[in-house]
């Protein structure tokens, strides 16, 4: 791929496929994996979530979003989390995740009363991980048992934050392709956009369906009319594309099985959404009715998907480290300040022997 080529996907959010990206990993994570240095982990985690999401329900659906933004980009090392320095090219400035990525100083929370409980031990990789599940288990969905182990990573990748991660208006067939390349198959991809099911989204992801639908002049004709109507109302033509609506127009806060409802009735709120039903033919449509008619196979398939998903590019044992503040690596939170560098490396080195 040449370099005007990947500007130009770069812009444009298409995602392709990187040849000789790694999307799985061989390491043995373990859910008792803190068990003899951090036990209460998840209650810690589940603590503040809760905390945050009764003020903040939309978070949860937020926690859930930003776990996946991060395994989708080098794998799940919370490089997604990495602010810009002299030496990092920040994700959070990638397309996809630009003006939109939430949770951020929720994490840090997070991190902060962990740190206070287990000092240099529990990977900022592992609360994105954490987070996700107790998310979905406070909106009412499914629980898992979280594989644990991951280290920090050291680096971010902008570029593959562009090219690797799903666009609002991809096709089903785009959308394949980019999770393909994850290591995760069609029932992953369904099971997975099944998060959809709570949450908002900015009008700015989906407004061109709703006046000038790839260029016709026209809305896009997989919207039911009456809810192209209600998001007209909320989305006005030519306005600023800053307001919210919810992706789940029946149960908004709940994790559920409405989402695929949804799509049988053309109320996808992306493209990406109701393509997965509408595309003619594709394989998509009957994993879809299944999910819709059948809520515990849908949390099944979610579950198996988001442990897939977890343990993808993971970095274990000597690998990476444990950072101390999640937005930046030890190096330099050590250079402005936040950490002694000396401190957190004997307790790594501690952790490191204990595995």
């Amino acid at each position: 791929m040449n370099s005007l080529r990947a500007v130009a996907i770069a812009l444009c959010c298409i995602v392709v496929v990187l040849g000789g990206l790694p999307f799985s990993s061989n390491a043995q994570l373990d859910p008792s994996f803190y068990r003899n240095t951090c036990p209460n982990v998840s209650s810690i985690v589940r603590e503040v979530i809760r905390s945050v999401s009764k003020k903040d329900p939309r978070m949860l659906a937020s926690l859930v979003r930003l776990h996946f933004h991060d395994c989708f980009v080098q794998g799940c090392d919370a490089s997604v989390l990495l602010n810009k320095t002299d030496t990092v090219v920040s994700e959070q400035d990638a397309f996809p995740n630009r003006n939109s990525l939430r949770g951020l100083d929720v994490v840090n929370q997070i991190k902060t009363a962990v740190e206070k409980a287990c000092p240099n031990t529990v990977s900022c990789a592992d609360i994105l991980a954490l987070s996700a599940e107790l998310s979905s288990t406070l909106a009412d969905g499914p629980d898992w048992k979280v594989p644990l182990g991951r280290r920090d990573g050291l680096t971010a990748n902008q570029l593959l934050a562009n090219q690797n991660l799903p666009a609002p208006f991809n096709t089903t067939d785009q959308l394949k392709a980019a999770f393909a390349a994850q290591g995760l198959d069609t029932t992953d991809l369904v099971a997975l956009s099944g998060a959809h099911t709570f949450g908002r989204a900015h009008c700015s992801l989906f407004v061109s369906r709703l006046y000038n639908f790839s260029g016709t002049g026209s809305p896009d004709p997989t919207l039911n009319t009456t809810y192209l109507q209600q998001l007209r109302t909320i989305c006005p033509n030519g306005g600023p594309g800053t307001n919210l609506t919810n992706f789940d127009p029946t149960t908004p806060d709940k994790f559920d099985k409405n989402y695929y409802s949804n799509l049988q009735v053309k109320k996808g709120l992306l493209q990406s959404d109701q393509e997965l039903f509408s595309t003619s033919g594709s394989d998509t449509i009957s994993i879809v009715n299944k999910f819709a008619t059948d809520q515990k196979a849908f949390f099944e398939s979610f579950r198996a998907a988001m442990i897939k998903m977890g343990n993808i590019g993971v970095l274990t044992g000597n690998q990476g480290e444990i950072r101390k503040q999640c937005n930046f690596v030890n190096s330099k939170s050590a250079e402005l300040g936040l950490i002694n560098v000396a401190s957190a490396d004997s307790s790594e080195e501690g952790m490191v022997s204990s595995m």
